[in-house]
């Protein structure tokens, strides 16, 4: 129980136990001090910091998380390779998960907790197996390629095909204790389709072109099973812990803007919608890389936040999505690299170009492989000190 004094009036919070953040009602009880003779004030519940920002409430500073902020450019979490090599193992195991989820909390105090695991974990669960290799990455064991093959793809189950996941979360949830938000995060129905498709990671994406533009039908009806499930699993991870939601649709901007209204923005629009019914007050951003030329059809999905990517310059994104939506990003990955002076600058010229409030610092990208954990640690250290 915390006590917080307002003027001569004492506030009490008592936390009830929560179970989906949704349902989350603060209880408050009021002590006057005797003979102040002052009214009591209304309390309000303290909230992680990235929460308060999204939904428009006065913050003193924005909140800063980073993209891939628990993995690889950390020497800790290199020790906890050499003895676990295997990407599954380290994403599946719930003790390891949360020690990866909370590597860069406990060093750096990020305002988010982003779970440690990977867009694709869904698909075993969905009769698709696949590994990823160190040095090669996905790989899919038998791409998709007909309408035989999307038949034998199965609806999705989180609690039962990743329980590992609901698991992780609600231990972070507890570790963190709200002095940030834990995210969850999905992959977007495009972006998954592309992967199954390609049967990996792909520089021309032909494969799930092909498909899309000589058999729409079979793509339609593959993207249409993996908006259904990545509802689920958005539902489920918000009743297991997560605070907010990020939906990656890396490969999206691949398609040009009339074929990402017919093959992403759609199957989008189904997920916010379907999440917002059971889940009003869950935050959902989206990310898509390289997303310059679609910045505005992304916000038509009715997502909380949009996150941009680097190639966008800031102002011109504020400007092309307005304020009614908060934004998230968007420094160069690359500048981690620099000087502490070089990082400085171009974290306060992001900042200023956002405008205050309804702003999310992070990367327009995730950290790039060899990135100096000292400098990591100066950018959490000068976002954390700036006042707007």
């Amino acid at each position: 129980m915390c006590c917080i004094s307002v003027s001569s009036f004492t506030t009490f919070f008592v936390p009830p136990k929560i179970t989906s953040l949704s349902n989350y009602k603060p209880r408050f009880i009021h002590c006057s001090l005797e003979g102040s003779g002052v009214e009591p004030k209304a309390a309000v519940a303290a909230e992680p910091l990235l929460l308060s920002a999204v939904r428009g409430q006065d913050v003193e500073r924005p909140p800063v998380w980073l993209m891939r902020q628990a993995g690889r450019y950390m020497k800790s979490y290199q020790i906890i390779c050499e003895r676990y090599p295997s990407f599954r193992e380290r994403s599946e195991n719930v003790d390891l998960v949360v020690e990866i989820s909370l590597q860069p909390w406990n060093v750096f105090k990020p305002d988010g907790v982003i779970l440690f695991s990977d867009i694709l974990t869904p698909l075993s669960g969905m009769n698709i197996p696949f590994d990823i290799v160190k040095g090669k990455g996905p790989v899919i064991f038998d791409p998709l390629a007909t309408a035989a093959d999307v038949d034998q793809v199965r609806e999705f189950y989180p609690e039962q095909s990743v329980p590992y996941v609901g698991k992780a979360l609600t231990i972070l949830q507890r570790e963190v204790d709200n002095k940030a938000a834990v995210l969850g995060f999905v992959g977007a129905p495009f972006t998954l389709a592309s992967y199954v498709v390609e049967g990996g990671s792909s520089k021309h994406f032909t494969k799930i072109k092909r498909l899309a533009f000589s058999q729409p039908k079979v793509l339609h009806s593959l993207l249409q099973k993996f908006a259904t499930s990545m509802a689920k699993y958005i539902q489920y991870q918000a009743d297991n812990g997560a605070q907010a939601v990020q939906i990656f649709d890396s490969w999206a901007t691949e398609l040009s803007p009339v074929d990402f209204e017919e093959f992403s923005l759609h199957y989008l629009k189904q997920i916010v919608d379907a999440v917002k019914q059971t889940h009003p007050n869950l935050p959902l951003i989206l990310y898509a890389s390289g997303s310059g030329g679609l910045v505005e059809r992304l916000a038509l999905t009715g997502v909380d936040v949009v996150s941009l990517d680097w190639t966008v310059d800031m102002a011109e994104g504020r400007r092309r999505l307005g304020h009614d939506i908060a934004i998230q990003g968007n420094v160069d990955p690359g500048v981690l690299f620099g000087s502490k002076e070089f990082i400085t600058n171009r974290i306060h010229d992001t900042v200023r170009k956002a405008g205050k409030g309804k702003h999310i610092l992070n990367l327009g990208h995730g950290i790039k492989v060899g990135t100096p954990e000292e400098n990591v640690a100066h950018f959490f250290e000068v976002a954390k000190a700036i006042r707007y």
